[in-house]
């Protein structure tokens, strides 16, 4: 049954991302997706696991409409995706948080300009970026770092300024690509409590990861991909999501 958009909006428990029947093919052969179905509803916290060309990135890439599904429709934030002129690609991305596991700082920009990047793009007035950074940057327990340039920093701190930009704008989604991929174990456990608090928030995060004891440990949704098929989507406890 193909996805209701206004059927589902006048349900509370709207998924905010859905895919139905998805494949992406980047050339002739196997498609690193392929004809994949979910939903996610809002609050929910996932992981995204598989190994490595799996399809797991290509599922946020098509989030992100960074690429296009070969066929199929992919819903996010209540938005028909295949619908987004490429004028509004730009804004509808500003409205989805986005971590990597490269952290992509400013180099030459201090933590609190890192952050306050984030809202002057969406041109937010002064005087809200001078209430909020500072107010996301306590969050992140980085207020004693606002004035450092990410080469002075951590790698668990250049990560929590990454989170802290792409949570100043109060996303409905934050996607976290890898996040602990380049953090020891230590700053790898701190970034995935800060996750968990900022989805206890109510912030629908989605986390792709190839880090299984953190998976095993945190006890969330757990959809799984092989060969850029969903082979598996489990809570842990138990229960396991079928459409």
């Amino acid at each position: 049954m193909a996805y209701d958009l206004k059927k589902q909006l006048r349900d509370m428990d709207a998924p905010v991302i859905v895919f139905e029947q998805v494949s992406k093919a980047y050339q002739k052969g196997t498609p690193a997706v392929n004809n994949i179905s979910l939903q996610i509803r809002k609050g929910e916290f996932v992981f995204i696991v598989g190994s490595s060309g799996s399809g797991k990135s290509t599922v946020i890439k098509l989030m992100l409409k960074e690429i296009e599904p070969t066929s199929g429709k992919v819903y996010v934030n209540y938005k028909d995706l295949s619908r987004l002129k490429r004028g509004q690609i730009a804004k509808y991305r500003r409205s989805i948080g986005v971590v990597f596991q490269n952290f992509r700082l400013l180099k030459d920009r201090n933590v609190y300009e890192n952050v306050a990047f984030a809202q002057r793009v969406i041109e937010m007035p002064g005087r809200t970026i001078r209430r909020q950074v500072p107010a996301i940057l306590s969050v992140m327990g980085l207020t004693d770092k606002h004035k450092a340039l990410p080469s002075q920093l951590s790698g668990g701190e250049q990560q929590r300024v990454a989170l802290a930009r792409a949570l100043v704008n109060n996303p409905v989604i934050l996607l976290a690509d890898e996040p602990t991929g380049n953090l020891d174990p230590k700053n790898s456990w701190e970034i995935m409590r800060l996750l968990d608090e900022i989805n206890k928030r109510g912030t629908t995060v989605v986390v792709v990861t190839h880090n299984s004891d953190i998976v095993d440990k945190m006890q969330k949704r757990v959809i799984t991909m092989n060969k850029g098929i969903l082979i598996s989507d489990e809570q842990k406890g138990g229960y396991t999501h079928a459409y």
